[in-house]
């Protein structure tokens, strides 16, 4: 099911936006431009379904840091947002969730920086109305549509920073929720692979057959490995043979364990994984991500071209271009070269995002993009 809008409010750099999506999405801007706030945002309904919403915004220091934080202009007439609101709109279902600091009280807490959950609504096709919501918070009252088509108020007490989504348990009560639930959980999100000198994806890894790679590319071995025995295994070595030339990726398994080298023409010995570049276990990782045999609905890159030299790029765009057959793409870069091919591959526009004013904006014209 494919995310036709995302609206965002009071959310680090974004005051209020709203971005149809296509299949492919490529966001280009410059740095502090808000094109990572924008992927935090889908993250952040993803880790709602999944219960984990509180514990992000505390990554990310805290409910206060996360609002919205720009200055109120004096010929401005709205008011300045107190609370984060993400709202996103698939062809029958729309799923919106509000969420402000926690309320000072008499009471003393440890948990001042805990988001609180206010509002949350699921509801069929475009607009919201009171026959067609499935669900409805206002703080702690919950009152869901069952499979009867008749409201029921929810049972089960939940936690100010727990979203609802993430506490269901009866799926032939709630299907369309349910389908909604699943839906925000598969989604991939890959920002950051570590690739250091003791970084696990330079060490033989313990391995099990793997369709998905983890967030961090830890299991980078297995996952390509899977690619190879169970996915597209040609287009792997096509798409190895693209980047590195005379090149061949290996994996060798000793006793349950996977090992990565790379067997280049003219060398005797493969080179081992610890000896291999950061840019180009980067390129492994995200060619194993986007080769997966078990594709997402939607899958998030935030700037995929870091770390990777030019000469990869091509590759990268190609990799690209398979995934985008198989799932929604949603793709940050600094890079307008990048942003281009991607949108001529894919036969779209790049979405041009712009610091304005203290806040991120969408830049709708179309502007000459120089590398």
């Amino acid at each position: 099911m494919m995310i036709k809008q995302i609206h965002i409010e009071g959310y680090r750099s974004i005051r209020e936006l709203s971005l149809p999506l296509h299949p492919v999405n490529v966001l280009v801007g410059p740095n502090g431009c808000g094109k990572t706030n924008l992927y935090r945002a889908l993250l952040l309904l993803s880790k709602a379904a999944k219960g984990e919403f509180a514990s992000s915004i505390i990554y990310e220091g805290g409910m206060p840091l996360a609002l919205w934080a720009g200055e109120k202009r004096h010929s401005d007439t709205k008011r300045t947002p107190r609370r984060i609101k993400l709202a996103v709109s698939f062809e029958e279902l729309s799923y919106e969730l509000h969420a402000g600091l926690t309320p000072k009280t008499p009471a003393n807490t440890c948990f001042e920086f805990d988001p609180v959950f206010r509002e949350e609504y699921v509801w069929l096709k475009a607009k919201r109305r009171q026959n067609n919501t499935l669900l409805t918070r206002k703080a702690t009252s919950v009152w869901l549509t069952h499979a009867d088509r008749k409201r029921y108020e929810y049972p089960v007490t939940l936690l100010p920073s727990e979203s609802v989504l993430s506490q269901l348990q009866e799926p032939h009560l709630y299907p369309e929720l349910f389908t909604l639930r699943e839906l925000l959980l598969q989604w991939r999100f890959y920002h950051y692979f570590d690739t250091g000198p003791p970084a696990a994806v330079r060490q033989p890894q313990v391995g099990t057959l793997t369709p998905v790679l983890s967030h961090n590319g830890n299991d980078l071995a297995a996952a390509l490995q899977t690619i190879i025995e169970t996915g597209d295994e040609s287009t792997l070595h096509e798409i190895i043979e693209t980047a590195f030339p005379d090149s061949r990726l290996l994996i060798l398994p000793n006793h349950g364990r996977f090992a990565i080298y790379l067997q280049k023409d003219g060398i005797r010995r493969p080179f081992e994984a610890r000896e291999l570049s950061d840019g180009t276990l980067r390129f492994l990782c995200l060619t194993a991500a986007l080769l997966s045999p078990r594709p997402p609905s939607l899958l998030a890159l935030n700037e995929p071209e870091t770390s990777l030299h030019p000469d990869l790029l091509p590759a990268l765009t190609l990799l690209i271009g398979h995934a985008a057959k198989y799932s929604q793409l949603f793709i940050t870069t600094h890079s307008y070269s990048l942003a281009e091919v991607i949108a001529d591959l894919c036969n779209t526009q790049p979405i041009i995002l712009e610091m304005l004013d203290g806040e991120t904006r969408w830049v709708n014209e179309p502007i000459a993009m120089n590398t």
